[in-house]
């Protein structure tokens, strides 16, 4: 089956769907507020599958490597391992001591196996989130301060370049990695995004390099070419795209989840799970490096 228009995945429809992530030959997503982890194939349409209920926001989930059926999460107002069927093990909080009340957000491994997990005020409070990184060590690490609502990251194939999007200022900046150590240098401006071309919100880069961003409020997703210049636009029938994977057939099939969380008016698609065949192939989702020391 080809897919040559944006096509609803399943009957679900999210308050804030996320996270799409192409994991074993299978996508994993998460229905942010309502703590769920969910997966699905991608060779046709169907139920999703819940494979964990938490009581507490989900941003996002990592594979951990050797560990089939285990999960990094940013979660709350932290970081948890996720165990088996209902295990929960916190390795770190990074935000309950925030002056305005906060959660986590959006979050992915790299290639070398750490864990980048984005925080935001719940009010959206400019400034008062960041981007942390977490090694095998267990330890959190502020990457990036001063964020505003943090989405992506996203890693290049080497793990050498990383973007990442501040969805409330309309920005994306890139970023040079260390490979050895996750430091980061040479920030440099991205994408700076007109309101009404809609707000950058999750993130994947494809095998070829280029960028593709979810357009909150655009109705949209984008491909960017590596020096930033505008390689493709699909347009969506839904005005809130949140995350972008490549996965399926060939890992050709780009999966977008969406949200209607705070429409005034729900179109009939708002909040699917959506997925079309392009003609570039994207990667697998990275997996973490089991912890040596959770913390």
């Amino acid at each position: 089956m080809r897919l040559t228009e944006p096509t609803p995945w399943s009957a679900d429809r999210f308050e804030l769907g996320e996270g799409a992530r192409w994991v074993d030959e299978r996508l994993i997503l998460v229905d942010l507020l309502a703590g769920r982890l969910l997966e699905t194939t991608g060779d046709e349409p169907g139920p999703l599958r819940e494979l964990r209920r938490l009581d507490a926001p989900l941003g996002a989930v990592a594979p951990v490597a050797g560990a089939a059926g285990d999960w990094l999460a940013a979660v709350g107002t932290g970081v948890a391992l996720l165990t088996g069927a209902d295990g929960y093990r916190p390795v770190a909080d990074l935000e309950s001591g925030n002056a305005a009340p906060a959660r986590m957000n959006d979050a992915v491994a790299d290639p070398h196996g750490r864990f980048w997990a984005g925080s935001m005020a719940q009010d959206t409070t400019p400034g008062a989130g960041t981007l942390y990184r977490i090694a095998r060590d267990g330890v959190p690490v502020p990457a990036v301060t001063g964020l505003t609502i943090t989405n992506g990251p996203a890693f290049d194939a080497e793990g050498c370049t990383m973007y990442l999007a501040d969805t409330a200022r309309g920005e994306v900046d890139r970023f040079t990695v260390d490979p050895p150590t996750g430091g980061l240098s040479g920030r440099e401006p991205f994408l700076r995004l007109a309101a009404e071309e809609g707000a950058p919100d999750g993130m994947t880069v494809d095998a070829a390099g280029h960028l593709w961003v979810a357009l909150w409020g655009g109705y949209a997703v984008r491909r960017y070419r590596p020096d930033g210049s505008l390689e493709r636009e699909l347009r969506l029938p839904v005005a809130q795209p949140t995350s972008v994977c490549l996965g399926g057939p060939q890992l050709r099939r780009l999966f977008i989840t969406s949200a209607h969380y705070g429409l005034a008016t729900r179109g009939p698609l708002d909040g699917a799970l959506l997925a079309i065949d392009v003609d570039v192939a994207g990667t697998p989702a990275r997996a973490v490096d089991p912890f040596e020391r959770p913390s």
